[in-house]
């Protein structure tokens, strides 16, 4: 009885979390599976961010109790976000859980299970709910482990935790708690160990990924502590690729954004979350920037890297948008003309500032506001792919493609997704790859083979 199923909703934290706990566990003996239905043990690792998240793992928890009261044995844990934000609470709904962990405790998972491993070996009496959503001091420095027996080219690396803001629409720092920093010390560590094992590229994760070490690691020489942390991890030997998310417009100074012209490893690619075009809007969102300031700041980055990539997040419908504030939205989003970007009808989450206002945008409208983003960033996405077909694109390989016989899906350095027909051995390389298609969401492409040896590819048809 120790095959354990984890399953995941949210963003790259709560993936990274879930990794780092699966990884624990099989250094503590357990067996990390790929199907729940083969296994006596599953988690959860819920998002509170938006509703729809919650009931999607509430309904998974319902559906997987089922099971649970004709297998008294099977063990079934809630962690994560949702266990944080609604507490013991979610045992009145979901009375057969096993565990309820929080945000700061995904570390104390795989001796809450052990618990249960001993009373079914009848070394002890088998607990009840075992709930622990307690703060700790120092848990910022436990997510740190890697599942090492899995090729991974590409890796998230957890910075930091918690968030300081307080946005008025944003669950994170209730379910996440301040901002906790990890030292730098340990996080390029962490590094060179993932490049010592085949990684080439590392993301950094925050929940405001650049204010790491504000008010606790100072300035040298003018540079802030996340420009320092991403000067030690360029120089590390090995590493290729460094990217980053998400941050705030407000840490964009001019360090950061001079790092983009001299830091050869860090990528030409921007999750710069706007949220809304409108002042009044962001004013109410409680976001400390103007659009006026946004704009500046893409102009800014686009000065120092031309080729650099941008992506969003977008709220329509918040609280009393009216036409006027959605059309500031609208047009700002025009004049960027974003490579990506995810779009969110809103909607009210309990415990936010935003809760207590009034929603009064209609669904139909958030809808109509939604659709019409989505139109712009179709358009805006297809053209700048179809500008790139034809030349050459360094690509980092990262694995087979999901469809397609001998197809491999890799990256450019400004974050699109690219298909290639290669060999497996090719997996960890990057590649002259010519760009023969485009689409909204991804390029096609064959390998130029001037400068890689013949015998390691397999040359195939493009796939139509």
């Amino acid at each position: 009885m120790n095959r354990v199923y984890i399953k995941t909703y949210g963003c790259q934290m709560n993936e990274r979390d879930s990794e780092a706990v699966a990884a624990q566990l099989r250094a503590r003996g357990y067996s990390v599976v790929e199907n729940e239905h083969v296994a006596d043990i599953v988690l959860l690792n819920t998002c509170a961010v938006r509703d729809q998240a919650e009931q999607k793992a509430i309904g998974k928890s319902g559906y997987l109790a089922k099971r649970k009261r004709n297998n008294p044995d099977f063990v079934l844990g809630v962690m994560g976000c949702m266990a944080q934000n609604r507490g013991t609470a979610l045992l009145e709904k979901l009375p057969d859980l096993d565990l309820l962990v929080g945000t700061q405790k995904f570390h104390r998972v795989p001796q809450m299970l052990d618990q249960f491993i001993q009373s079914q070996k009848g070394l002890g009496p088998r607990p009840s709910t075992l709930v622990d959503l307690d703060a700790e001091e120092g848990s910022e420095e436990t997510i740190r482990e890697h599942l090492g027996d899995k090729q991974a080219v590409s890796a998230f690396v957890s910075i930091m935790q918690g968030c300081n803001m307080h946005c008025t629409f944003c669950i994170v720092p209730k379910t996440r708690g301040p901002e906790r920093y990890r030292s730098m010390d340990s996080i390029c560590e962490e590094i060179e160990e993932l490049v010592a094992n085949g990684t080439r590229e590392v993301t950094l994760l925050g929940q405001i990924v650049n204010s790491y070490g504000m008010r606790q690691i100072p300035y040298k020489n003018g540079i802030s502590p996340f420009v320092q942390l991403l000067e030690r991890i360029n120089a590390i030997e090995g590493l290729e690729r460094i990217r980053y998310t998400s941050p705030h417009p407000r840490g964009f100074q001019k360090d950061l954004v001079e790092a983009y012209g001299r830091l050869e490893k860090l990528m030409p690619y921007v999750h710069l979350p706007v949220q809304s075009g409108s002042d009044s809007m962001l004013k109410r969102m409680r976001r400390p920037y103007t659009r006026r300031r946004f704009l500046e700041i893409v102009d800014q980055l686009r000065a120092v890297q031309p080729e650099i990539a941008l992506s969003t997040d977008i709220i329509v419908g918040f609280p009393g948008e009216t036409g006027e504030e959605f059309e500031d939205t609208r047009s700002l989003f025009e004049e960027v003309g974003f490579d990506m970007a995810f779009i969110f009808k809103y909607s009210e989450r309990s415990g936010t500032k935003s809760a207590e206002m009034d929603d009064d945008v209609p669904p139909e409208v958030k809808d109509e506001r939604n659709k019409i983003l989505l139109d712009i960033l179709g358009e805006s996405s297809l053209r700048r792919n179809e500008a790139l077909v034809g030349s050459m694109q360094p690509v980092l390989l990262e694995g087979p493609a999901r469809k397609g016989k001998g197809i491999f899906m890799g990256r450019n350095p400004a974050n699109r997704k690219i298909l290639v027909p290669a060999s497996p051995r090719l997996v960890g390389q990057t590649v002259p790859v010519r760009i023969l298609e485009a689409t909204v969401s991804v390029l096609n492409g064959e390998l130029c083979l001037s400068g890689i040896d013949e015998e390691e590819t397999a040359v195939l048809p493009v796939s139509k």
